[in-house]
Formats: structure tokens, sequence, C-alpha cells
């Protein structure tokens, strides 16, 4: 058994805090709203803190999950952050999926108190953070990975370290990449199958068990089809990493026009008032300009 903290108790880090508990874990929890942290302490056993630093305290691992890199840096440093209220020889996890920069910074802060830092961004959504099938990907020192694996094994299905602090960030932004690749053909499809005038659930039924399968596929067409976009990713999220995913490449010098062109749809999927849509939503800009078409 681990002495832990979880910080950032949102539809990931919930019940991901909670497979902690569930693999024998002691687990300390602080979420901005408290009342959250409080209501998870009620279900699980175990205990809410008054702030980051305050959770961190004593613990072996902390984990962190919020929203983006100013989220990361206000619950992590400063007086209640929890570096602060960690020990030498402790190793901070963060789950957030953020830019490359940012957890290059935060490693160096660890360092700085003998702490160890893994960037550890993690892919599933939330039914995979609820049924611990997450797949997560890490960078970090090996050393500090092999400390930290046998932990976050509690909700994954498969995780990895993929290089030195910051690869983990990078190899999340392949995965945003591939997503958004996917999600728009997957939209173009259902809408060109409308148009044809085919059986949408049928062609895809049939289609899916060739070569144009994926997960999105196999568990957003019916939904999509329905016109019910409330099952996953946030649009405002899914802009948020491919901002950093742009900018990266940008950096880089890596052409990445497809992203680019996802991005400027799902920009106009936020002007239709569908922010907090999820990503399949891109179906939803397209049967709109087929209506004022």
């Amino acid at each position: 058994m681990a002495k832990t903290a979880f910080i950032g108790l949102g539809v990931m880090g919930f019940p991901m805090a909670g497979h902690l508990v569930k693999a024998g874990h002691a687990v300390a929890v602080w979420n901005r709203t408290g009342e959250k942290a409080v209501k998870w302490a009620a279900t699980h056993g175990g205990r809410a803190a008054t702030s980051p630093a305050d959770a961190a305290r004593g613990a072996d691992f902390v984990m962190v999950c919020v929203g983006n890199d100013d989220d990361l840096r206000a619950v992590t440093l400063g007086a209640n952050g929890a570096l602060a209220g960690m020990a030498k020889g402790a190793i901070m996890v963060d789950h957030t999926t953020a830019s490359a920069g940012v957890a290059r910074e935060l490693e160096k802060a660890a360092a700085e108190k003998g702490v160890g830092f893994i960037d550890a961004p993690v892919s599933g959504g939330q039914a995979g953070a609820e049924n611990g099938q997450l797949t997560i990907m890490c960078g970090g020192d090996p050393g500090a990975y092999a400390k930290v694996e046998p932990v976050i094994v509690a909700y994954a299905k498969m995780q990895r370290l993929m290089g030195a602090a910051g690869s983990g960030q990078l190899t999340k932004m392949v995965n945003q990449i591939c997503i958004a690749g996917v999600v728009q053909g997957l939209a173009e499809a259902l809408a060109y199958a409308r148009k044809a005038g085919l059986d949408q659930a049928g062609a895809i039924e049939v289609i899916s068990k060739g070569a144009a399968q994926s997960w999105q596929m196999e568990n957003r067409y019916k939904t999509m089809i329905e016109g019910k976009f409330e099952f996953g990713f946030a649009v405002d999220w899914m802009r948020k990493d491919l901002g950093i995913v742009l900018e990266e490449g940008r950096a880089r010098g890596a052409s990445l026009p497809l992203t680019a062109l996802v991005d400027q749809f799902y920009a106009e999927v936020q002007q239709m008032g569908g922010s907090r849509w999820d990503t399949s939503s891109l179906l939803a800009r397209l049967e709109a300009k087929k209506t004022k078409g």
C-alpha cells in the first residue's frame, strides 16, 4: 500500500482517485470546489484535504489532473501548492493534458526539492476513467517511472514511458492529432451516407468490420446519427489540446494542415453554441451547413 494524494476531482480525477482506494492505497484528495472533495471522501473513505499542500503532505505519490498549464501551476507551485507539502523522494504524477514545456518546468521545480516528476496524460475518456481502462503516456526519469507504474496500473490498461520529461505530453498530442482526423472523417462519412440515401447505421455496421473500423466509429456513430453530443470529451477541451498541438508543431517545423483545418471546424462548432458538446459534434456542423444550403 502506498500513501497517495489526488489533486483535481473532475470527470476523470474523481473515478481515478477511487480506483487507487480499490487497489488498497491510502488517498487524500483536494479539489478547487471543496464540496466535491468531501463527497469523494464520503464515497470512498479517503481524506478531504484543505489545500494541495495539505493533500500532498506525507504522500509517496501525488497525482494531479486539472485543466491546463495555468491550473497546473496554481495547484503545484507556491506556498499552498502540492510541491510545498511533498517530502524528498516523493513523486508527482501529472495526468493533466498540458504542454511539454510546463512538464519540463515542473520537473525542474520538483528536482529542486528532491522530488520526482512524471508527466502522464491519459486517453480513454470518462468511461475509461470509470472502468479503470485508461491509456497513459509518460515522460520522465526511468527510475521514477518504475516506482510510479505499479500505482497507476490501478486505473490503466496500458502505460508506457516514452522518454524524458515532456514526452508523455508530446505523445498525447499525437493521440489528439489522430482523433481530430478520424472524427472529421466519420462525420463526413455519415453526412455522405445520408445524402446518398443509405441507412446510416447499416452502412456503418458493415464497414466497421473492415479497414475503416475505429474506436470513434464503434462508440460514437449511433449517438452522432441521433444528434446527441453529450457523451465524451468537450469541444472546448479539444480546442485547448489542438492549440497545444499547433503551437508545438510550429516550433518544431511540423506540417499539420488537417489538424489546423479541424481546429477551425471546432471553432465553428463553438460559434454554434457547442462548446460543451463532445468532439463527435463535427457532424452537427455539417448538418447545419446542409440546412443553410
